[in-house]
């Protein structure tokens, strides 16, 4: 999975890092080509900061990819600043102008969608966070794709995929391992989010080694809640092998233990999956009235 690793830093960091060293760079002779460029860079440099999987590569290099930004402005505003507003553009600033118009309304368009993500009009469930004693990161969650590929189907429409961060702010200790005590959230402790009744389990699948997965359970090793107050479903998916510790019937109260972090079923590395469902359709859940979505930390 190195090649996924090696996209993730051509994205997320590669290519807006080379958009603010052109601006700084390229030689400007009018103040309207920089800021067509400028506009250009900072839509790259908010949608990656937006949607990008920062648990691969760093949660904190965001910031730094701002601090970045701002100092290649600076700079490239230094050398422009006396330079007239406007002078009739050669053909070669005419193309490299509506190169840059072009990546302005693709990446601005995305970075609406992606700030509409962040938020929702439909009612959402409270419940309380099912793990504790670390930073916890939202790989997947939100109300669009741009940060939830679960929004594409309704039943998990606004399902959350949780890792843990170890102390460099990445996911696991390597690009990809296939080593699961590697990854910083596996084998963590999961508490029932609620109080309510069990109403399915599971804990006999096998964890498989990355990325290796099993399409035939999507869910893997689980456990569903009837949770009280809310006529809706919560799963809690990818659980560990063996390590269920409720069953259909049980009654559960909130912070109750109910097994562990695994990497069972359709899953490509151990993480925490958690939706809500009411008559088969997805709805929002919050914690402590936070509706979480990608790059959110939990603490």
């Amino acid at each position: 999975m190195f090649s996924a690793f090696l996209q993730i830093v051509m994205i997320q960091f590669v290519l807006p890092i080379t958009f603010i060293v052109m601006l700084w760079k390229e030689k400007k002779t009018s103040q309207s080509e920089w800021l067509i460029q400028l506009l250009a860079t900072i839509m790259i440099v908010s949608w990656t900061f937006q949607t990008g999987r920062w648990d691969w590569i760093g949660y904190y290099l965001r910031y730094l990819l701002i601090i970045m930004l701002f100092i290649g402005v600076f700079l490239s505003w230094k050398k422009i600043k006396k330079l007239p507003f406007h002078i009739k553009f050669t053909q070669k600033q005419k193309t490299s102008a509506g190169i840059h118009v072009f990546l302005i309304v693709v990446f601005g368009f995305n970075n609406v969608a992606a700030l509409i993500g962040n938020f929702t009009q439909q009612q959402a469930i409270e419940l309380t966070f099912p793990l504790k004693d670390g930073t916890y990161y939202v790989g997947h969650g939100g109300s669009h794709t741009q940060l939830n590929y679960h929004n594409a189907y309704e039943p998990q429409q606004f399902a959350l995929d949780i890792v843990k961060l170890n102390k460099l702010g990445t996911r696991t200790t390597g690009f990809y391992p296939k080593e699961l005590d590697k990854y910083a959230i596996y084998g963590e402790p999961l508490y029932s989010p609620c109080d309510g009744e069990v109403l399915e389990s599971r804990s006999n699948l096998p964890d498989w080694t990355p990325p290796d997965k099993d399409a035939e359970h999507p869910e893997g090793n689980y456990v569903a809640l009837a949770c009280d107050n809310t006529n809706s479903i919560v799963y809690i998916a990818h659980m560990q092998q063996d390590s269920v510790k409720v069953e259909e019937g049980d009654r559960v109260k909130v912070a109750d233990p109910i097994g562990w972090v695994g990497n069972s079923g359709n899953t490509s590395e151990p993480h925490l999956h958690i939706h809500a469902e009411k008559d088969g359709i997805g709805i929002p859940i919050t914690f402590n009235e936070a509706f979480l979505v990608r790059n959110n930390l939990v603490k």
